[in-house]
C-alpha cells in the first residue's frame, strides 16, 4: 500500500464577493472597478442596505464583504452586531477616511475612500488574495495532519471556486478527460472541474490503488464497475450513474485485474 498522503491543488483562488451601498451608482461603480480589477472577484450579490446583505451573507457565505459606512438605518460597522463570529473578510467603502479607526477596530482588509482610486483598490485585492490563499493553505496543512494522525493515507485536497474541497480517493467514481482539464465524478452525483489533465492524475494516484486508466480519457475507479458491455466499449459505474469509455487495446489488462471480482463481463 502506497502511505502517501496526497495533496493536489487544481486551481487559483476564486473569491465570492457581496457588495453593500445604498447608492445604486456607487454599487456599479464598484461592480466595474472589480471587474477589470480583478478575474478572480464574483460578485455574488449586490445590496442597497446592510438588514439586506446580513441576509445575503449568511446564505451565500461570500469570502469578503465591500461595505459602505454610512447608509440609512445601520452603519456599516454595525454589522458586527448581527454576527456571533465573522468568518468573513471586510472592506470598507466610505467617503470620509476618519472611518478607517472604525474598520480596523472590525479587523478589515482594508478601507477604500470614495472615488474609489483602481490603485488603492488594486492594493487592497492583494491583501484579500494574500490573506485567504494563506488561510486555504493552513486548511489544507490541517486535513494533512488529520490523513496522519487517523493514518487514512487516502484524500486528496481538491480546490474549488471559492473553496477547498477534501475528498476521500474511494469517493471517487472517475475522471474524465475534458480538453485540458479533467471531471472529477464523485459519489452523490457531484462533479468537479479541475485545471489538471489526466495524465496528471495518472501520475499521482497510488499505483497500486485500484484506479485503472481504461481509455485515453478516462480513469476509473474499480470499485465503482457495474458493467462492462465490450461491444459499445464502455463501462457502467455507481449504478448507472457514470458510464465511461474502455478502449479495445485496454480490455485484456482491465480482465486480468478485475475478473475475479466480478461476473458482469458480456
Amino acid at each position: 500500500m502506497n502511505h502517501s498522503a496526497i495533496i493536489i491543488f487544481v486551481c487559483m483562488i476564486q473569491i465570492k464577493a457581496i457588495l453593500i451601498d445604498d447608492e445604486q451608482s456607487a454599487r456599479n461603480v464598484l461592480t466595474n472597478l472589480l471587474e477589470r480589477t480583478s478575474s478572480n472577484i464574483n460578485i455574488v450579490a449586490t445590496c442597497a442596505n446592510l438588514e439586506d446583505g446580513v441576509k445575503h451573507i449568511k446564505t451565500l457565505q461570500p469570502n469578503v464583504v465591500f461595505l459602505d459606512v454610512q447608509m440609512p438605518n445601520y452603519a456599516g460597522y454595525e454589522i458586527a452586531n448581527f454576527f456571533d463570529t465573522i468568518n468573513f473578510e471586510i472592506i470598507f467603502v466610505t467617503a470620509y477616511d476618519q472611518y478607517a479607526i472604525k474598520a480596523f477596530e472590525l479587523n478589515a482588509i482594508d478601507y477604500l475612500v470614495k472615488p474609489i482610486n483602481r490603485k488603492k483598490l488594486d492594493l487592497a485585492l492583494r491583501k484579500l488574495e494574500e490573506k485567504l490563499t494563506k488561510e486555504a493553505e493552513l486548511i489544507d496543512y490541517q486535513a494533512l495532519l488529520k490523513t496522519i494522525k487517523d493514518k487514512n493515507y487516502k484524500k486528496i485536497v481538491i480546490p474549488e471556486i471559492g473553496n477547498r474541497r477534501v475528498v476521500n480517493l474511494d469517493g471517487i467514481i472517475a475522471i474524465e478527460a475534458d480538453g485540458a482539464y479533467s471531471k472529477i465524478h464523485l459519489k452523490e452525483n457531484i462533479i468537479i472541474t479541475t485545471s489538471k489533465n489526466l495524465k496528471y492524475f495518472e501520475s499521482i494516484l497510488p499505483k497500486d490503488s485500484l484506479f485503472f486508466r481504461s481509455h485515453r480519457a478516462w480513469i476509473i475507479n474499480l470499485d465503482a464497475i457495474e458493467f462492462l458491455n465490450k461491444t459499445t466499449l464502455s463501462i457502467t459505474l455507481a449504478k448507472g450513474a457514470v458510464k465511461a469509455k474502455i478502449s479495445r487495446a485496454r480490455i485484456a489488462d482491465f480482465e486480468h485485474i478485475f475478473l475475479a471480482k466480478t461476473n458482469n463481463i458480456h
